[in-house]
């Protein structure tokens, strides 16, 4: 009798930690909408280091126990109204982003390669001077650009509202329009035969590990 409280507890962490692979993953509610996870009120298995370290203390999800799961339309009706209002104050922002062209000029070698990347700070900060809006790095969607050439990233505004701005990296002293040409010019030799498919799947990889 003396030996039952540990296998009490090991019953209870096994209600939301199971293992997977190697990895534990551990059943959580959202209480906030989540780019790319899913909607508040959604019931997501994800990784337990993501669970515990980013959206529990984050205050983006709770775990999801017998009392959490008795809010879940009360959250999800709550979230709509707050989702609502979002949408509405930032749809003019969100037509506005869609016709931004970024450019930034950069030091390339012959191949095309930067002598360093633009981040999603350098495109954060170019676009909140265009716009006049702030827009935080978290909200730039690409990752670092290291070649010339011309690019696409999404701002994440919110989960409805994800406008796409075009990015022009082009070789300092030279115009923009040369690092198109000059991309177009390498694409064949850097697509591998399927750019279409390869970009899809790394989109969906990082919805794919939370179930």
């Amino acid at each position: 009798m003396v030996q039952s409280a540990p296998a009490e507890r090991s019953t209870l962490r096994s209600d939301y930690l199971t293992p997977r692979k190697g990895l534990n993953k551990m059943k959580v509610m959202l209480v906030k909408d989540v780019y790319k996870l899913g909607r508040a009120g959604d019931i997501k298995k994800v990784a337990d280091g993501y669970g515990r370290n980013f959206l529990i203390p984050q205050g983006f999800a709770v775990l999801a126990t017998e009392g959490a799961l008795k809010q879940v339309q009360k959250i999800k009706a709550q979230a709509e109204i707050r989702r609502s209002s979002q949408n509405e104050e930032l749809k003019g922002l969100s037509d506005q982003i869609k016709d931004v062209v970024l450019t930034f000029p950069a030091k390339a070698g012959d191949t095309g390669k930067l002598y360093g990347s633009i981040t999603t700070q350098d495109i954060a900060t170019a676009l909140t001077e265009k716009v006049r809006f702030e827009v935080k790095r978290q909200q730039v969607d690409i990752q670092p650009i290291r070649t010339l050439g011309e690019f696409s990233a999404h701002i994440r505004l919110t989960m409805d509202l994800v406008p796409e701005v075009k990015i022009i990296v082009h070789r300092d002293g030279e115009a923009a329009e040369h690092a198109v040409e000059e991309e177009k010019a390498e694409k064949p030799k850097k697509s591998g035969g399927k750019p279409k498919e390869e970009a899809a799947a790394a989109e969906e990889a990082p919805a794919a590990t939370a179930e």
